[in-house]
C-alpha cells in the first residue's frame, strides 16, 4: 500500500476526464481496482490514505462538465469504480470515528458538493446514477454537517426544487427502475440517520399549518406513496416515514396530528386511523404487486410509531376495531406469506401491552394480557413472535443497511426496524407472562430510576454551570495576574521618572535663586509680581484639578456601592473546595493590591512634599518682593500704596485658596475612609475581582494626572528661564548649577537676611 500510494501523484494525471482517459482508460479501471482491494476492510490503510491527504485528490475524478455525449463504455466504468472507492472510505462497517473523519473531508475538500453536482445533472447513464445517489447516502448518513449541506441542495428546475423531493419523486413512481428506488430509499434513511432536525423538517411538511398547496413538499409525496395502489409505494413511502419518526418520540406526537381528507364530504380522518383502515381492508383493495408487502410496510410503519410512545398507543388503542382486529389475524391459520403479517400483528398487540401507560380503562395492560390468554393462548402468541426472526428476508435485511433486493417481491424487512425487532421481542415476552404484581414493581422501579436520573441530570447541569463559573473565574484571575504584574512594572518606570523630574526639580530650584542674585530691583520686582500671579493660576489649576479627582472619586465609590448592593443579591453559593481555592488566588492578588497602594501613598506624599517645597519657594518670593518694594530708592513713594494693596489681595488670594486645598484634601480623606468601609464589605470572590479591577484603573489614572503634573512642572520651569534670559539675566546649565548650587544658597540667605534688615527699617520710617 505505500509503495503503491508513494506513486500516488503520477497517478493523479491518468484520472482526469480528458482525452487521455479514454486513451489510458483500462489502466485507470486496474489502478482503482487494485486501490479498492488495498482499502476495502484495512482500517491502516484507510488512515494512512486519509492522512496522506489523499481524499482531497479525488475531488478532480468527479468533474464530468456539462458535455454529455462522452459517456464512453470505459469511461462508464471507471467512474463506478472511483464512486466505489468513495463508498469504500465512508462504508457504514468502518469504524464509527473513521468513517467520520472521512465524511468531514470530503465536505471541506468539496467532494460530497461535486457528487451533488453529478446527482442533479442531466444525461447521466442510470447506473451512474444509482451509484451516485448510494455514494453520497453514505457519504451523508450520521454526519449533521453533510446532512444539512444536502438539505440545502436544489434540483436545476423551474421553480427549483430541493433534491429531497426530486428523489422521492423518482422513489414513488412506479415506471422508474427498481435498482434507482432503492437507492433513493436509502439516501432518504441516510439523511434522517441521527438527524432529529431533518426529521421535524419532513413531518413538518404533513402538518395543518405548514402544507403549502402550490408547492409539493416530501410529506405530500410520502402521503401519495402510502396510499397508493403500488404496493412497492406503498412499503418504500411506509419505510421512509418511519424512519422519520425512529428515535424521535416528539415527531411521533407530532404526527398524531396530522388529517387527511378521504373523500369529498366526509369528516377527516388521522393518518394513523387511515393506516389501520387500509391495513385492515387491504384484501379488498385491488392493487398492483403483493398485497403482503403493502401490509408488512403499514405494520412495521405502526410498530416504530407506538414504540415508545405512550400516547401513540392510547390513539390506536382508542379505536375499538383495533384490538380484535389485531387477535382475529394472529389466531388464523394461514400460508407462510401471511405467517409474516401475523407475527408484525404479534409485535404490534405486544408494543401495545408494552408501552400501555393504562390510561383506558377498557384496553389496560392486564386486559390485554387476558384477552390473549383467552383468545390467543400465551404460546401460540409468542410463537407467531418468533416467526419474524426466523424468516430468511428478516435474516437479509438485517446484515446491511443498504436495501438490496433481488426482486420487489422480497422487499419486506428494513435494517433498522430489524433492530428494533430484536430489542423488542424479548422484552414483549417477558411482558405477556408477567403477573399483575410483577408489572405494578416494575413500574414503581422505573418512576424510581426516571426520578433518580432526573436527579442526576440536574446536579450534572448544575455542576457543569458550576465548572464555567470556575473556569471563568480562573481566566479573570490569570488577566488580573498580568494586570498587575504591568501595573508594577508601569509604577518602577514612573517611579524612575519621578526620581528624575525631582533632581531637575531641586536643579531648577538652584538655579532659580542664583539668577535672583544678579537681578535689578525694578525687574525684579515686575518679574516677581507676573510670577507671583502664575503661581496663584498655577494653585487654582490645581484646585480644579483637585476637584474633578474629588468628582471623579465620589463617582468611583458609588459605583462601588451599587456593583456591592448588586452582588449581594446575585451571589450563588459555589463548592467550598472551589472558594478555598479560588480565595486563596484572591488574597495573593490582594496583597498585591495593598502593596500597590503603598507605592501610590508614597507618591502621593512625595507629591505633597514637592507642593510645600513650592509654597516655601513662593514665600521667599513674597518676602523678597516686600523688600524690594521698601527699600528701592528710585521708585517713588506714591507707588509703595498701590504695592501693598496687591501684595495684600495676593496674599488675601492665596488664603482663600489654600483654604479650598485644605477642604478638598480633607474630603478626599473622607472619600477615601469611605472607600476603605465599602472595600470592607466586599468578601465575595467575583465582588474581589470587579475591586482588583477598578483599583488598578484607579492607580493607573493617578499615575497618568501625576505625570501631567510632573509634565506641566517641567513646562513652567522651562517658561520661567525662557523669560529670565529674554529680561537679559544669564542662565548658566546644569552642570555648573550643580557646582554652584551650594555657594549660591549662602549668597541667597545673607541677601534674604539684609532684605529683612532693610525691610524693618523701611517700616520704621513709614510709621514716623
Amino acid at each position: 500500500m505505500i509503495n503503491f500510494i508513494y506513486h500516488f501523484s503520477n497517478f493523479q494525471h491518468y484520472i482526469h476526464f480528458s482525452s487521455l482517459c479514454i486513451i489510458l482508460g483500462i489502466v485507470v479501471e486496474d489502478c482503482l481496482l487494485l486501490l479498492q482491494n488495498l482499502l476495502k476492510y484495512n482500517n491502516s490503510n484507510q488512515n494512512f490514505f486519509k492522512e496522506g491527504s489523499y481524499i482531497q485528490r479525488m475531488k478532480p475524478w468527479f468533474e464530468v462538465g456539462d458535455d454529455n455525449s462522452g459517456w464512453s463504455a470505459q469511461k462508464v466504468t471507471n467512474l463506478h469504480l472511483m464512486l466505489q472507492l468513495v463508498r469504500v472510505l465512508v462504508s457504514p462497517i468502518n469504524p464509527p470515528g473513521a468513517t467520520s473523519s472521512c465524511q468531514k473531508s470530503m465536505f471541506q475538500c468539496g467532494l460530497l458538493q461535486q457528487l451533488c453536482i453529478i446527482l442533479m445533472a442531466t444525461g447521466v447513464p442510470a447506473d451512474i446514477l444509482t451509484e451516485t445517489i448510494n455514494t453520497v447516502s453514505e457519504v451523508i448518513r450520521g454526519s449533521q454537517v453533510n446532512q444539512d449541506y444536502f438539505a440545502s441542495v436544489n434540483a436545476p428546475s423551474n421553480p427549483p426544487r430541493p433534491a429531497i423531493v426530486v428523489l422521492l419523486m423518482s422513489m414513488v413512481n412506479e415506471r422508474q427502475p427498481f435498482v434507482l428506488r432503492c437507492a433513493v430509499l436509502y439516501c432518504f434513511q441516510c439523511f434522517l440517520y441521527k438527524n432529529q432536525k431533518g426529521q421535524g423538517e419532513i413531518v413538518s411538511t404533513l402538518l395543518p399549518s405548514t402544507i403549502d398547496a402550490t408547492s409539493l413538499s416530501a410529506g405530500q409525496l410520502l402521503c401519495g406513496g402510502l396510499f397508493s395502489t403500488d404496493s412497492l409505494s406503498n412499503w418504500c413511502a411506509a419505510v421512509a416515514l418511519a424512519h422519520a419518526l425512529l428515535e424521535n418520540s416528539t415527531q411521533k406526537e407530532q404526527l398524531l396530528r396530522v388529517q387527511l381528507a378521504t373523500s369529498i364530504g366526509n369528516p377527516p380522518v388521522s393518518l394513523l386511523q387511515q393506516c389501520t383502515n387500509i391495513l385492515s381492508q387491504g384484501d379488498k383493495i385491488n392493487r398492483r404487486g403483493s398485497k403482503v408487502q403493502t401490509r408488512v410496510g403499514l405494520l412495521m410503519l405502526l410498530c416504530t410509531w407506538l414504540t415508545n410512545c405512550p400516547i401513540a398507543v392510547t390513539h390506536f388503542l382508542h379505536n375499538a376495531d383495533n384490538v380484535p382486529f389485531l387477535t382475529g389475524q394472529i389466531s388464523e391459520n394461514l400460508g407462510e406469506e401471511e405467517q409474516l403479517v401475523q407475527g408484525l400483528c404479534a409485535l404490534l398487540l405486544g408494543i401495545c401491552i408494552y408501552y400501555n401507560d393504562n390510561s383506558l380503562e377498557n384496553t389496560t395492560r392486564e386486559k390485554l394480557k387476558q384477552l390473549i390468554e383467552k383468545r390467543i393462548g400465551k404460546e401460540n402468541f409468542t410463537e407467531k413472535l418468533g416467526f419474524i426472526t426466523k424468516h430468511e428476508y428478516y435474516s437479509k435485511a438485517a446484515q446491511k443497511p443498504q436495501p438490496i433486493f433481488s426482486s420487489p417481491d422480497h422487499m419486506m424487512f428494513d435494517h433498522e426496524f430489524t433492530k428494533l425487532i430484536k430489542e423488542l421481542e424479548v422484552a414483549i415476552t417477558k411482558a405477556i407472562y408477567k403477573s399483575s404484581e410483577e408489572d405494578k414493581k416494575e413500574e414503581e422501579v422505573k418512576k424510581s430510576l426516571e426520578q433518580h436520573d432526573n436527579i442526576i441530570s440536574h446536579y450534572k447541569n448544575v455542576i457543569r454551570e458550576q465548572d464555567i463559573q470556575l473556569e471563568e473565574l480562573k481566566q479573570s484571575v490569570a488577566a488580573l495576574q498580568i494586570k498587575t504584574e504591568q501595573n508594577q512594572t508601569t509604577i518602577s518606570q514612573q517611579q524612575a521618572q519621578i526620581q528624575q523630574h525631582k533632581d531637575q526639580y531641586n536643579l531648577l530650584k538652584v538655579q532659580l535663586g542664583k539668577d535672583s542674585q544678579h537681578h535689578n530691583a525694578h525687574n525684579s520686582n515686575a518679574q516677581m509680581n507676573g510670577f507671583q500671579a502664575e503661581e496663584v493660576i498655577r494653585l487654582k489649576d490645581e484646585i480644579e484639578e483637585l476637584r474633578k479627582q474629588h468628582e471623579s472619586l465620589r463617582g468611583e465609590l458609588s459605583e462601588k456601592d451599587a456593583l456591592i448592593e448588586n452582588l449581594k443579591q446575585t451571589q450563588v453559593d459555589s463548592q467550598t473546595a472551589q472558594q478555598a481555592d479560588v480565595s486563596e488566588q484572591a488574597a495573593g492578588h490582594k496583597k498585591e493590591l495593598e502593596a500597590l497602594r503603598s507605592q501610590l501613598q508614597v507618591q502621593s506624599t512625595e507629591i505633597n512634599r514637592l507642593q510645600a517645597e513650592r509654597t516655601e519657594l513662593l514665600q521667599n518670593i513674597e518676602s523678597k518682593t516686600s523688600f524690594t518694594g521698601s527699600g528701592d530708592h528710585i521708585v517713588s513713594t506714591s507707588t509703595n500704596p498701590e504695592l501693598e494693596e496687591k501684595v495684600v489681595t495676593l496674599l488675601q488670594e492665596i488664603t482663600v485658596l489654600k483654604g479650598e486645598l485644605k477642604t478638598a484634601s480633607e474630603e478626599n480623606s473622607s472619600l477615601k475612609q469611605q472607600l476603605d468601609t465599602a472595600k470592607s464589605t466586599s468578601a465575595i470572590l467575583q465582588d474581589e475581582k470587579v475591586k482588583l479591577q477598578q483599583d488598578v484603573a484607579e492607580s493607573k489614572k493617578e499615575q497618568d494626572d501625576l505625570l501631567v503634573l510632573l509634565a506641566d512642572q517641567d513646562q513652567k520651569i522651562l517658561e520661567l528661564k525662557k523669560k529670565l534670559k529674554e529680561l537679559g539675566h544669564p542662565v548658566e546649565d546644569e552642570d555648573d548649577d550643580l557646582e554652584s548650587g551650594d555657594a549660591g544658597d549662602e549668597d541667597y540667605e545673607d541677601e534674604v537676611d539684609d532684605d529683612d534688615d532693610d525691610d524693618d527699617e523701611a517700616g520704621r520710617e513709614g510709621d514716623v
